[in-house]
């Protein structure tokens, strides 16, 4: 069995950016992350593929290309954790022990939930931006959009990129309206929850796009199944005082956003807290239960919007923070709950909504963040992909705060 100073599960946003967090604190720590995948994607980039603004190449690099410096790559898929004995276990039966361990997993897309959604991806008009290879479907079916209908659903909570599904929806909505189609195709967005957005203050501005697009919201809207080639879709509905009933639409164009939830080997686990995310303490990002766990991204219990943003905001915690532990010290970097999501309400103009915990608005600039501005596009297409690639997965955090800081 192998062993390491510091195991780090996943080799996504969150936990390449918290493995350059460490190294540049502590050259000297023993690090290793568990990760199968030899391609990188900055995910926030496949609603602007979606909409013609970016090539889907744009999105991706080599897992070798993104790598830090001086950490050890383990190139597998995790099966268990036994955290009462400090040890991992792949798939193919070996393990690894550490004295300390990150999970940086991310969340499952668990397309299975809805039966049927596999088979129709990619034709007959069903598309999701949530996949790398899907995502240039979707703006051929926008361009070539001649039909009557176009649907786009949003499951139960939390999905990651709370805002993806709503972003898809207003550039295509964009795109129809500039080229004379928008007023003879019929838009609905049927959201498995209650309200438009999760954040009070950004609602009314959203409103205002829905009226000029002419959406109709149709809340309480959970798909549960999919028949590509009759165009067919089934939602369970359910509102509030009433038995839940199974309706069926009909389709041109449904842009999908899949059901989401952790992982199987961490919601199967004894890190696993509640809806079977890793249980952390929502400051200090460690483990409830194993101080000698933390967890960042996704994958946590943390009530936050699972966004790049939050987990860039993150790892430059979990890294003091683990050291601190590392020296026995107290855990003075907490986290407020921050995450991003740039709404694309139109193509050039976003409402950059920025939020923490219990949704207080917390704008990183000195304006109206619930106003749509151009400003905001120009970061989101200029601005982000660079500072992604260049300065969060390298642990450059001069754009980052905690309160140890």
């Amino acid at each position: 069995m192998t062993k390491h100073q510091i195991i780090i599960v996943g080799g996504g946003a969150a936990g390449i950016a918290a493995a350059s967090s460490l190294r540049k604190r502590d050259a000297s720590l023993d690090i290793a992350i568990i990760e199968p995948a030899d391609q990188h994607f900055y995910q926030p980039g496949w609603t602007m593929v979606g909409a013609g603004v970016f090539n889907k190449n744009q999105t991706v690099r080599t897992m070798d290309a993104v790598w830090p410096h001086n950490i050890k790559r383990i190139k597998g898929v995790v099966s268990s954790f036994e955290p009462d004995d400090c040890t991992v276990t792949l798939e193919d039966g070996s393990a690894v022990s550490y004295d300390f361990l990150v999970v940086a997993a991310g969340l499952k897309l668990d397309w299975e939930a809805v039966e049927g959604l596999n088979e129709a991806l990619g034709k007959n008009g069903v598309t999701s931006n949530y996949r790398f290879d899907l995502a240039p479907y979707t703006y051929d079916l926008v361009k070539k959009m001649n039909g009557k209908t176009a649907i786009f659903t949003q499951p139960p909570m939390p999905i990651k990129c709370a805002d993806a599904p709503q972003k898809a929806m207003y550039l295509s909505c964009d795109i129809w309206s500039k080229a004379g189609k928008l007023d003879s195709i019929d838009v609905s967005f049927c959201n498995a929850g209650p309200v438009l957005f999760g954040c009070a203050p950004y609602v009314p501005p959203l409103m205002e796009y829905v009226k000029k697009y002419g959406i109709d919201l149709d809340f309480g809207h959970n798909l549960i199944k999919i028949d590509g080639p009759k165009q067919k879709a089934w939602f369970k509905v359910a509102k509030e005082g009433e038995e839940s009933q199974v309706i069926e639409r009909k389709f041109d164009m449904i842009h999908v956003c899949p059901p989401q939830c952790a992982p199987d080997f961490v919601k199967n686990s004894p890190l696993a807290g509640t809806g079977g995310w890793v249980n952390v303490d929502p400051a200090t990002l460690q483990h409830t239960n194993f101080d000698n766990v933390f967890a960042l991204g996704d994958v946590t219990t943390t009530p936050n919007a699972k966004t790049a943003a939050a987990a860039r905001k993150q790892a430059p915690i979990v890294a003091k923070n683990l050291i601190a532990r590392i020296k026995r010290q107290t855990l003075a970097s907490t986290y407020d709950g921050y995450g991003s999501c740039p709404l694309t309400v139109e193509n050039g103009k976003i409402i950059l909504a920025e939020f923490g915990y219990g949704g207080k608005v917390m704008p990183s600039f000195p304006w109206d963040s619930t106003k749509p501005r151009r400003a905001a596009w120009f970061l989101k297409k200029s601005i982000l992909p660079w500072v992604y690639w260049n300065v969060m997965l390298k642990g450059r955090e001069w754009i980052t705060k905690t309160t140890s800081d």
